[in-house]
């Protein structure tokens, strides 16, 4: 880090702050009421680990001053759809969903939409969905475009072609009887896709067609028109979960933060017209300004804006928010946090689904981590230590623990190094796992399901070293910064586990929180030092 906000001429006024790596690279993107002061925040108290290592890659920061908070948030929105910062909020759904577009040509087209970088979609027309169940979409894009004719020519032809001879498309590019009908099908074709009644109707009329071929002893025909239903039956899946039918276009965004903090779950519903038509999922990081608040307006950047957004919780700055909500979408749009009601229901749906989301991550993280370091039970309880050394001074021993997968900050320890003299992690390493376990032993205090040294082989050796001196078996395991590898006793190799995988992710929090409260507790001591 070479940026010093002491030094550094910074504005006053409302505007967007772009933080930036060694080399010019956006690491992140941020917005304030008063520049100087936010900027300044992320220098001084403490902050959570990933905060830090933000802080700690920051080499200049530059400043654009707007009029106003409002002309700042569509700046910073702007920006990050430009750099993707690797720390601001980006939308990756976590599942998979659907958009069909009818294109806007002389004879359109029923084609799958597809997005660009920005959230936008690729060429012009009407674009229709999201609808669930992505996988059978273009099986479900055949039926349709049989049943209404559609072509599929990418260059509208001179001459009919071979689907004309099938029966699947008129032929507009030669006959007229055909160019004055296709309008007509391509609006029932639209009507369709936009659910409601006009589907009903469609769904209606095969079943008809298919029980009539079916009497007519046209068995294939009528198989045909079979799997079409159970195709659209897939595209329409997760659309039927209904309410009243006056009931408005809203959309409901529930939160829930996990890893002890450091990171959200967030889910949205989408009703239209009394129907839950969609639902999605996202993971980011909580650091820096990326909120709620934050993510509600990024997320209506690319999706249509519904007059009602329901939320699970007060967000910031949540009149100017709707106000510039309301300004995108061209109505009023209102920020409802429920307390009761159906609206409350939807929402602690929601709350429910995440907090199952969040639980079955633990535990299949746990899971992996027993399987791949071959442990001979579950490490619900986790112990992890860390050393924190600037110095004979100021060396303190640090360790976190977890249970189930998350903090338990109340087991959190610190230690004073008293043996070692200078810069000696290894027997730093060996001195504190020496007297924890030793005074564990000797109160007969539940053990840990695993120690995890932060380090690599040599800081492992020393810990089995002290756990062998005070005479306890315990699985133990280090974690390696450099390449996130993963040492454990008697194997030559490190264990290497998928950087996505919810077991790296449980080490690795670990492995930081331990870090996070022992530069903590060093700063702790040295500013007393310093002052006295």
């Amino acid at each position: 880090m070479t940026f010093d906000p002491r030094t550094a001429h910074m504005p006053t006024g409302p505007g967007v702050y772009i933080m930036r790596g060694a080399g010019g690279g956006v690491l992140y993107v941020g917005k304030a009421k008063n520049l100087r002061n936010r900027v300044r925040s992320y220098f001084v108290g403490s902050h959570d680990i990933k905060t830090v290592r933000l802080v700690e890659k920051i080499d200049d920061v530059e400043f654009v001053i707007t009029r106003n908070e409002s002309e700042a948030f569509l700046l910073e929105s702007n920006l990050i759809k430009r750099y993707r910062p690797r720390y601001n909020i980006e939308l990756k759904d976590q599942q998979r969903y659907t958009y069909l577009k009818i294109t806007d040509e002389e004879y359109p087209r029923l084609v799958v939409a597809r997005r660009t970088r920005s959230g936008g979609f690729v060429g012009r027309g009407r674009v229709y969905g999201p609808f669930t169940r992505g996988s059978s979409k273009l099986l479900t894009i055949g039926s349709l475009r049989k049943a209404f004719k559609v072509r599929i020519c990418k260059t509208l032809p001179k001459k009919a072609c071979l689907e004309y001879h099938l029966g699947n498309c008129d032929a507009p590019c030669e006959f007229a009887g055909a160019q004055a009908e296709y309008a007509g099908h391509i609006a029932e074709l639209g009507a369709v896709l936009r659910g409601g009644e006009s589907a009903k109707k469609f769904v209606s009329k095969l079943r008809a067609e298919m029980q009539a071929a079916s009497d007519s002893l046209e068995f294939e025909r009528a198989l045909g028109i079979r799997e079409t239903l159970s195709r659209l039956g897939a595209l329409y899946e997760g659309q039927s979960v209904e309410q009243a039918a006056t009931a408005p276009d809203e959309d409901y965004v529930g939160m829930l933060a996990t890893n002890g903090g450091q990171t959200a779950l967030v889910m949205t519903i989408k009703q239209v017209r009394g129907v839950i038509r969609d639902t999605e999922r996202f993971e980011f990081d909580l650091i820096a300004d990326n909120t709620l608040s934050n993510f509600v307006y990024q997320y209506y950047t690319t999706r249509k804006i519904p007059r009602n957004v329901v939320v699970s919780q007060e967000l910031e700055n949540a009149s100017l928010l709707a106000s510039m909500l309301s300004e995108s979408a061209g109505h009023d749009v209102r920020i409802i946090v429920p307390k009761r009601g159906k609206r409350g229901d939807i929402i602690g749906m929601i709350m429910r689904s995440l907090e199952t989301v969040r639980t079955a991550g633990a535990a299949l993280g746990l899971s992996e981590i027993q399987d791949a370091l071959g442990l001979p039970a579950l490490p619900r309880r986790i112990e992890c230590f860390d050393i924190s050394n600037h110095g004979a001074d100021y060396a303190v021993g640090a360790m976190s623990s977890f249970l189930d997968g998350q903090p338990d900050k109340s087991n959190y320890r610190h230690f004073r190094i008293r043996t070692v003299d200078g810069r000696d992690d290894y027997a730093m390493i060996r001195e504190v796992v020496r007297r924890r376990y030793m005074r564990l032993a000797d109160e007969d205090a539940k053990m840990p399901d695993l120690v995890l040294i932060d380090g690599g082989r040599g800081q492992l050796g020393s810990a089995v070293g002290a756990l062998d001196e005070v005479y306890v078996k315990l699985a133990c395991a280090s974690l390696a910064k450099r390449n996130e590898e993963v040492f454990v006793p008697g194997r030559d190799e490190p264990i290497v586990l998928d950087k996505s995988s919810p077991a790296l992710h449980i080490l690795q929090h670990a492995r930081d929180e331990a870090h996070r409260f022992g530069v903590s507790k060093n700063r702790q001591i040295r500013r007393k030092k310093l002052g006295s």
